[in-house]
Parts: structure tokens; sequence; C-alpha cells
């Protein structure tokens, strides 16, 4: 059947002669100190992740190019080049240490796809403080939890979401020292309009128009704490994991091999930038490699991208299933190829790629798309597939030069300090948790105010990424389901993504879900939600038709036992699907942290 094909491809025939040509050589000469010549490090010694990101393209050759293209709906494009982000960047480094904010103490950053986002983190990191980015979407509680959490000093937000969001539950941020105030609306040539803050708020632009565009006398080591990002744990409480300077490298390596970053480029990123993926690939890898990066500030919808990939002539396009899956379900689906002709590469991340979805992109944009692997605790992507090699629809494709990837089998036993012990599965076909070798650059180096479940994600040198997979003979690997989801049938544990992959090749399934139930009989059975495609109804004929479906393609001991339709599935704002919210509504258990719950998402 068409989707389980391989997609081939060569080298010779890309527009764009790739990074990545020879997988085994690049793999073999591949060090990480190597990578990080690349960069240019601070005089005197020292590396800061924006000084590379902006201030040594404003001092070259690239000083001129726009670093960032700002979209809104009914207004110009806001373009500001490396030089004016680099003074602009600057300027809110002296704002914060004016402001008395000291190097290490964290900075968040509340503003939705703006220039403001950009201004803000980069001109954290050139203070030496800790950016901590905040998705726009995020209720007032939940932001309030990670400020609190994040021992957070100051938050720099726009008017509207300080309105929405922050104004009502200021005062249960005790330790916030300032919050200082974008008003909506553009920026130019790297200055702020003047705004009319709030009683209790700082100006923002007041304080830049007051404050110098020279670069601060601090310098950053390559362990100094750089980022704090949160990701949803299965209890109320978000977890935050703080990444370091040396992230630099590993954001450079894993855009240049994975996107295939080259300087021509215009990169679009569709995902909030407050979100880990905004943040590393939406904002600092682009300018890590000096190419134009696109931030739409509309909400997403398959007219608006097409619009934006044609309009902006997006050459390289990060996005996720979910996005993939709106375009395939609008009536606009068949994008006429001549309207991007720029688009030369599609990579997506959040969650599994199905089959259909690359298929798809190769029919409709012209390109497949290439699912890539990440999770806000490796800090970059880790594995992919790539421009230059054959696609295994369904796969999450073969770890980047550098990162060495194992499958391996948690014991029963643990060790003395709760770490857990484990067994390397060294046959192909077997399936485990997926491990990474610890120690490559973007790796987080803390759980926040949590060394115990620091400790716990490793194992023997071993981070333990919780994910499920299977690697082939030619070191592809294939996600099969995280390892809390994992159902656990009377003879085999069984990983969700398969069975939902095999449920969306049906032509009346848009969207599938898939967890474990408890069985009479013993074990678990597979229970599956669905989302219908527009034109189809939920029916009983249907059901049945679903299941009988499933049957055919997994045999009886893997498919579901019984199909719920759903309207929405629930997914996170970046497209995950949050399969213990499923199991926590059927079987009437807490739902736990949904703070990164989409608002139509279930």
């Amino acid at each position: 059947m068409r989707e389980t094909l391989f997609i081939r491809k060569r080298a010779q025939d890309l527009r764009v002669p790739p990074h990545l040509a020879d997988y085994a050589q690049e793999r073999r000469s591949f060090s990480w100190a190597g990578a990080a010549h690349a960069l240019q490090g601070l005089p005197g010694g020292g590396l800061n992740l924006a000084h590379e990101a902006v201030d040594r393209h404003a001092d070259g050759a690239l000083a001129g190019r726009a670093a960032l293209r700002v979209l809104g709906r009914g207004r110009a494009p806001v373009a500001l080049t490396y030089t004016e982000l680099a003074r602009a960047s600057n300027r809110f480094a002296c704002v914060l240490r004016q402001l008395g904010i000291q190097q290490g103490e964290r900075v968040f950053v509340l503003t939705g796809a703006s220039p403001v986002f950009a201004i803000a983190v980069l001109g954290a990191l050139k203070a030496g403080a800790v950016a901590a980015p905040l998705a726009a979407a995020l209720g007032p509680e939940p932001v309030a939890t990670r400020v609190n959490l994040g021992q957070g000093r100051v938050l720099v937000t726009t008017a509207t979401l300080h309105q929405r969001t922050v104004r009502a539950w200021r005062s249960r941020m005790p330790g916030l020292r300032h919050v200082l105030v974008a008003p909506d609306g553009t920026i130019g040539n790297g200055g702020l309009a003047p705004g009319n803050p709030e009683p209790g708020t700082l100006d923002l632009p007041a304080l830049m128009a007051g404050a110098r565009d020279e670069r601060p006398p601090v310098s950053t080591t390559v362990r100094d704490p750089a980022l704090l990002h949160f990701t949803s744990g299965t209890t109320g409480t978000p977890k935050g994991a703080l990444l370091i300077h040396a992230a630099a490298v590993g954001l450079h390596a894993s855009a240049r091999y994975a996107l295939d970053l080259h300087e021509q480029d215009r990169l679009w990123c569709t995902a909030d930038p407050g979100t880990p993926t905004g943040t590393a690939y939406g904002l600092l890898a682009p300018l890590l490699h000096g190419v134009t990066s696109v931030l739409d500030a509309e909400p997403f919808d398959a007219e608006r991208c097409y619009d934006v990939l044609e309009g902006e002539r997006v050459s390289v396009w990060l996005t996720s299933p979910a996005a993939l899956r709106t375009l395939m379900r609008s009536p606009a689906a068949a994008a006429p190829l001549r309207r991007l002709p720029a688009l030369r590469h599609v990579a997506s991340t959040g969650e599994p790629l199905s089959p259909g979805a690359v298929w798809w992109c190769a029919e409709n944009l012209g390109v497949p798309a290439h699912d890539v692997w990440s999770q806000t605790e490796t800090g970059s992507i880790m594995i992919a597939n790539t421009p230059a090699f054959e696609i295994r629809p369904g796969s999450m494709g073969r770890p980047l030069p550098g990162v060495q990837a194992a499958v391996v089998e948690r014991l029963a036993d643990c060790r003395a300090d709760g770490r857990p012990l484990i067994r390397v599965l060294d046959t192909p076909g077997e399936d485990g948790e997926l491990a990474l070798r610890a120690g490559w650059p973007a790796m987080f180096r803390a759980y926040l105010d949590d060394e115990a479940q620091y400790r716990r994600s490793f194992a023997e040198g071993w981070y333990l990424t919780g994910d499920l997979v299977r690697r082939d003979a030619d070191d592809y690997f294939w996600f099969l389901g995280r390892r809390d989801d994992a159902i656990g049938t009377a003879d085999q544990r069984i990983g969700p993504f398969e069975i939902e992959s095999s449920l969306m090749a049906h032509e009346a399934v848009a969207e599938a879900g898939v967890i474990g139930v408890p069985d009479a009989r013993g074990g678990q059975m597979v229970k599956a939600f669905v989302c219908l495609k527009p034109g189809h109804e939920p029916s009983e004929a249907l059901r049945e038709a679903l299941l009988a479906h499933a049957r055919r393609r997994l045999g009886e001991a893997t498919a579901p036992r019984s199909i719920d339709f759903l309207q929405a599935l629930p997914r996170t704002r970046s497209g995950t699907l949050m399969r213990r919210l499923l199991r926590a509504r059927e079987l009437g258990l807490p739902e736990g942290d949904t703070s990164t719950l989409a608002l139509n998402a279930g």
C-alpha cells in the first residue's frame, strides 16, 4: 500500500546541495568540539547565545539582511535587520541592568509572535539573565504558576496580554519585581512606539528610549544557564527544564543537518515563539545561521498558510502534524504548485507524522514532509528525516551526526538513588525505550528544584526519553508511543501510534487517538477515539467498518475492540496528542496539568 512505501531521493536532484549528503562519513568525522568552531565566541573567551545569533552577523556582511519579518493581518510586515535587532536587544539588556537584574535571574517573556519577543529574549541572554519564554495562549493561572516556579523577576508582555492574562493575577506572583508592557502593534527600526502603561507596570518604550544601544559588559560561559522551558507533567505542576549557552552549538548543528539551512533561506516556524520549538527554531536557530525568520502573529488557518508560504517566499517550513491536518481537511487542500516555487524543504515536529501526511505534502506541496524528533529536554532536534535521503513514512528518521541513540529496556531493579537500571537492545526490530547518550550541547542540565527527578531521567550514561520506539536494520527509528501510553494486553505491550496511523489510513478518519482500558479477561484492551473528515457522520455502521478495517490491517490481538467518535481530540498547542487526558476522562481519573491544552482540543 502507498503509505508504507519509501520516498526515494537523490542528493544530486535537490535544488540546493545538502549539508548532509554522506550520512556515514559525516557521522564518522563529526565532533561537537568541531561543531563549536562554526561559532565565534565572545571577545576574550566565553560563549553567549545572543551574541552568536545576532551580534556576530551585525558586525559582518549580513548586517543589513532582515533577521526577522513579523506578519500581522491588515498591516505591512515589520522587518528588523541584524543591525537593528542587535542594537534593540542591547538596549533591552541595558534596561535589565538598570532595573538591577543580576546574572542568572529569570526574565519571562509573554508576547506572542512579535519583535518584542525577539528583543526581550536576546536582550535577556546578553544581560546574562535566563530567558523564560511563555506561549501566548497560556491562561492566567498557568502563567502565574510558571513565573512562581521559575522565581521570575521580570515579566515582559504586551498591553492586550497584560489585561487578559497578567493583571488580575499580579498579586499572586509575589517574587515578580517588574512587569514591562509594550503597546500592541508593530515596532520598526528597533524602536518601540510610545505606550500608556497601567499602574504597577513599567512602560517598555520609555525604558528602551533611555537606554544605550551598546553591548553590555557581561560575559557568559558555555555552562551558564540561558533558557528555561516548561514541559507539562502528569500532575498539576509543570516541570522547568534548564538549558545552558552551549545550546547554541546544538541548535546550529541540528538546523544545519535536519533543516538544511543555507544563507539565502527564509524559514517559517509555525509554532508559537513562546514554546520550546518556537524559541529554538523560530528564533534562535535561523538567526544562528544568518537567515531570515518569518513570524506570523495570526492564528493558523489553511488559506493564510498558503498566503504566507507564497508571499514570503518561504524556502524552509517547520510545522506540525496538527497544521498539516488543517491543510488536508481544508477546501483549499489542493495547493497549486506554481504558487510555492521557493519551498524546498518541509519538516514537522511536535508529534509523529502519519504516513498519509508525508505523501499528501509530496503530492500537494511538491515537497514531502520530513518528520523530525526532539523534546523540551533535548533542547534541539536529535533524530530526523533529512533532505538528501529516502523517507520511510511513519519513521522518525535517523540520529543526526553527534547523536548516539539506542533502544533500551528498563529492568525491574533500580539503583539505591532511584536511578533505573537498563539493558541496551542491540537487535533491530526489538521494541523498547529510546535512549540518548548524554552530553550533547543542548541537553537540559536540570529540572528546576527537582534534582531527584533529573537523576532518574538518566541511567548508565543514557538519557531516558520515555518514548517507545523500534529501530530497523538501517538505523531508522519508529515511534510506538509514550512509555506512559503503552497498552499492556494479556499477551504483549502495544504502542498506540501504529494503531492510530492504521485507523487514519481509512478514508473517513481525520484523527485518531488510542488508549488502553481495563479488560475483564486480564490486562488491557485497545480503545480508539476518532474524529471524522467532513462529509462523514458517526454511525454504528461506520464504527463496525472501522473496527473491521483495523482488524484486517493489525490483526485481532492489536486492533481496537471499541471506538468512540469525538469532535476533537485533546492536544497541546503544539499539536501533541494528550493520551493521558483521553485515559483520565474515560476512567474518571484526575486530569493533571492541562495548561498546555489547545483551546479547541477536546
